[in-house]
């Protein structure tokens, strides 16, 4: 079967890559996660359908390659970040169509049991990165009902005009969705880009937070990946999601 892979540079002011071991200050990866990578195609162009079991993608990207255009560098900031979750999308459509009473997330003023005041937001140091810049290369890995060569060309053709017009289902973002990304498609051999001079063995690195190899998607535990990432002269090589070297627990044990 006849795919290809496709580029985009992305850049943004500000990102940060959440450490998994850091539990209570932010400190973020060097470079870009296979995941937050992953999301930017997503944001980009995805497709699905939900029904009664859950949502059933039509395909999933697979990221390949992470080209490091800029060096790392930190800044140091202060964020307040809000405690309470979102609600499903079940309770949203719910208030939306007036069948339940909306429940505000309150950052300051709201009250518990005891009518004691709350402050439903939480102060956190972030270590984030600076003006990042990454060429990234993914393709489409279509689900099994979806694998003729019509459905990937369709699928391939679909997001290549979209990033060529810079078109989005919502703004990509670095990380952290107040970190706001932006994105060109890109060329591949292209000469006048020159990855930067960075080397170094990050150890393992978050690689997704969701099985991918799943047909069907519900809101159930995260399933978490790891694989032992390596930079090497500014390129961090991305293995195949279902290869070993990817470390993945039991779906049962998560």
């Amino acid at each position: 079967m006849n795919n290809k892979s496709h580029i985009i540079e992305v850049w943004g002011d500000l990102a940060c890559f959440t450490r998994p071991e850091m539990k209570v200050e932010r400190f973020s990866y060097p470079v870009i996660t296979p995941s937050a990578a992953r999301g930017i195609f997503d944001a980009i162009y995805w497709e699905g359908i939900r029904d009664d079991q859950g949502m059933r993608p039509y395909f999933h990207w697979q990221i390949e390659l992470i080209e490091v255009l800029t060096m790392p560098r930190y800044i140091a900031l202060r964020r307040n970040e809000v405690k309470d979750k979102v609600p499903s999308d079940r309770t949203i459509k719910a208030w939306m169509e007036g069948r339940e009473q909306p429940e505000p997330l309150w950052a300051d003023g709201g009250k518990d049991e005891l009518g004691t005041d709350q402050k439903g937001r939480t102060q956190r140091q972030t270590m984030a990165l600076k003006n990042a810049r990454y060429r990234l290369t993914a393709r489409i890995i279509p689900k099994s009902k979806f694998s003729s060569q019509e459905h990937l060309n369709k699928f391939n053709s679909m997001f290549e005009r979209r990033a060529k017009q810079g078109k989005c289902f919502q703004q990509p973002f670095f990380g952290c969705s107040e970190f706001p990304a932006f994105f060109e498609y890109a060329q591949p051999n292209d000469a006048t880009v020159q990855t930067a001079p960075f080397d170094q063995h990050i150890g393992w690195m978050l690689y997704d937070v969701f099985d991918l190899r799943c047909d069907i998607v519900k809101d159930d535990k995260p399933f978490i990946t790891l694989f032992d990432a390596t930079v090497r002269n500014g390129v961090l090589e991305v293995p195949l999601f279902e290869s070993n070297d990817v470390r993945r627990p039991e779906r049962g044990q998560m």
